[in-house]
């Protein structure tokens, strides 16, 4: 039996794909790459992508942490940016360069995506699908079972994994072959379209172009922070705060002890300064700002001092 790796996203056109694949018989591994900008949520819970897998079908799921190395790509990418900090094309390439390293340790066929022809204008035409399979040393080992018959023939095809008048030759944007297909496969809840790359986030992508751009800090830790509560760049200053009591708790769990926190003896937003140096009068100013029970207690007449968050 065949075995394929899945880049599964989670979204409908893998889903999809991956059930055509078991149709004809091929054992399906399902692979989730991660990193704080997409996939995180698997961070420590593996078992839910694996039990998720399990439930559609597939045979196997892994999942893996590129953080580290994606930093790199993201920092210089050969291909640019897209709309925000989104290198999609050096992006793909990355992630079928790690593929192929679990094609061959797990010695599977091929890999198999959900991507379609025009259907994201910057990593979808057939001239980036080339060189992205071509940079990454997977020429014909990329099966795209939707959009299969409107590009060259791949090496399971030639060998007779899989057969191409099996496969699809959908092209664009429009949704509707997906749904009809889904339909076919009994599938009763449709997953919302691939994607969910926060690097395709208007604030948060310009945010990590900022920080890239002024050659500000990125590491794995700065790049989980960058995803979500205010963030204030001044100079060579950066101070970030929580919106609320979720962040908050996020920003102690991720940044103590290696940063000091700090907020008001009233109800306020956590802050730590990740780069440069804050008097007390400008820290509690700029709480003061975000905090209308601070606001309250200072028109009364009531002390406002900053303290320090313990560990």
């Amino acid at each position: 039996m065949a075995t394929a790796l899945l880049l599964f996203s989670e979204g409908l056109d893998s889903l999809l794909s991956g059930l055509i694949l078991k149709r004809e018989n091929i054992r399906v591994i399902a692979v989730r790459f991660i990193t704080p900008y997409f996939g995180w949520k698997y961070k420590n819970r593996a078992d839910l992508f694996e039990e998720k897998a399990k439930t559609l079908g597939f045979d196997h799921a892994i999942v893996k942490e590129i953080t580290e190395e994606y930093l790199k790509v993201l920092q210089n990418p050969k291909y640019g940016y897209g709309d925000h900090a989104n290198p999609c094309i050096d992006c793909k390439i990355f992630l079928f360069k790690k593929a192929k390293e679990l094609l061959i340790s797990l010695n599977a066929d091929f890999i198999a995506t959900g991507e379609i022809l025009g259907q994201r204008p910057m990593s979808q035409n057939k001239q980036a699908l080339e060189v992205i399979e071509k940079e990454s040393g997977l020429e014909g080992l990329v099966l795209r079972p939707l959009t299969a018959k409107l590009l060259k023939e791949t090496v399971p095809e030639k060998r007779g994994l899989i057969k191409r008048d099996r496969l699809y030759g959908h092209q664009g944007r429009s949704r509707n072959f997906q749904l009809n297909l889904a339909k076919e496969f009994g599938l009763r809840e449709i997953p919302t379209p691939a994607g969910g790359c926060l690097l395709t986030d208007p604030i948060i992508g310009s945010r990590v172009l900022k920080v890239i751009k002024e050659k500000r800090p990125l590491t794995p830790l700065t790049a989980e922070l960058l995803t979500f509560g205010r963030h204030h760049f001044e100079d060579n200053l950066w101070i970030v705060m929580g919106r609320n009591e979720e962040e908050n708790l996020r920003l102690k769990n991720l940044l103590l002890p290696h940063y000091e926190l700090y907020t008001l003896n009233e109800p306020a937003p956590y802050l730590a300064v990740m780069e440069g140096k804050v008097s007390e009068e400008l820290m509690k100013n700029i709480l003061l700002k975000y905090s209308k029970k601070a606001q309250l207690a200072l028109s009364q007449r009531r002390e406002i001092r900053v303290v320090k968050i313990a560990t």
